[in-house]
């Protein structure tokens, strides 16, 4: 899964979508605070292939797309809306192949900008990247080349506080960075930063008025950040192999960045610094049961902005999740199967 698969919806209820077999499904709470409802499938009965990306916009909309089987070995890109995590989602509507057709290309990612419209990235058949814009008003624009080589991993979208959608993507030795001028507008390579960085460890963050921030591992497995225009700086060394997930969030009432990471023994590890500040330091702390190697880890907020945080293994469905107690410092309540 790429993108935040834990969201708070428009209504205040959290909710979680993994892929299942050859569909997606979300559970969700029935009231914000409260317990959770069983798992539905989103989108109806389109056979999918096992793979997700999810979006949000300001307006909380989960917006889901997926590959779907075209023929003996083509596939093909389908997007589905969730309004409401209480409401059916729309179906899925295939929105075509970079390429025209062919072969999956790579796992798909997903922003959604301050007007609503969702941008979906994919790596095309030449390496570089491809995107596809949904118009305002209904429908899609053309597919458009945004270019670079070499692209590995998942790619990493987000949308700033600006409203205006950026991308990162790893390539051999180096990070290249897209962004958008004007909202609307076809992102553009701003920059390609030397950097070792392992591929499917990135995550970005919108972390200021200006500035998103990226979080990716480097070959020597130390936890980096990068911010365009400046240097990668190491934060700490990463917890496990696999990707952070990062929220801000108010800590005794100072703006900071919140990590967590599935920890190589297991378990969650949480680190948190003042936010931009990577100079002040940050240390993991582990919480919670050891958790199955697939098992995929994230950070959000709740409709009272407590941290929420949620463990989710894709093999076995089971979900996990803990709240920040209400006193000083990241206190978190026991962990709880969902």
């Amino acid at each position: 899964m790429n993108g935040d698969w834990l969201i708070r919806g428009r209504d205040g209820r959290l909710s979680v979508y993994l892929p299942s077999g050859e569909a997606v499904l979300c559970r969700a709470e029935r009231g914000p605070g409260g317990p959770w409802g069983i798992a539905r499938k989103v989108g109806g009965d389109q056979l999918l292939h096992p793979v997700l990306a999810v979006g949000q916009g300001p307006d909380r909309y989960a917006h889901l797309v997926s590959w779907r089987p075209t023929g003996k070995v083509e596939s093909g890109l389908v997007h589905s809306t969730h309004f409401r995590p209480h409401l059916a989602a729309l179906d899925w509507h295939p929105i075509g192949h970079p390429d025209k057709k062919g072969i999956r290309t790579g796992p798909p990612a997903v922003a959604v900008d301050a007007q609503g419209r969702a941008h979906v990235f994919v790596r095309n058949s030449g390496g570089g990247v491809s995107l596809l814009t949904q118009k305002e008003k209904g429908g899609w624009n053309p597919w458009w080349d945004l270019k670079g080589r070499d692209v590995q991993g998942e790619l990493a979208a987000v949308t700033g506080e600006s409203g205006r959608v950026e991308l990162y993507a790893a390539v051999p030795g180096a990070l290249l960075h897209w962004r958008q001028e004007e909202p609307g507008a076809q992102p553009v390579l701003q920059e390609a930063m030397e950097a070792s960085v392992r591929p499917d460890t990135l995550h970005a963050l919108a972390t200021s008025a200006d500035s998103t921030t990226l979080f990716y591992t480097d070959d020597s497995g130390d936890l980096c950040v990068w911010r365009p225009g400046g240097k990668p700086t190491a934060v700490l060394a990463a917890a496990g192999p696999g990707p952070v997930s990062a929220v801000r969030c108010e800590l005794d009432g100072h703006d900071c960045t919140l990590l967590a990471q599935r920890s190589a023994s297991g378990r969650v590890a949480f680190a948190a610094y003042p936010t931009q500040d990577e100079s002040a330091g940050a240390w993991w702390t582990e919480s919670g049961p050891s958790l199955p190697a697939d098992a995929l880890v994230r950070v959000t907020l709740d409709e009272d902005d407590r941290v929420v945080a949620a463990s989710l293994s894709p093999s076995t469905g089971t979900l996990l999740l803990t709240r920040r107690k209400e006193e000083p410092g990241l206190a978190l309540e026991a962990w709880r199967e969902i």
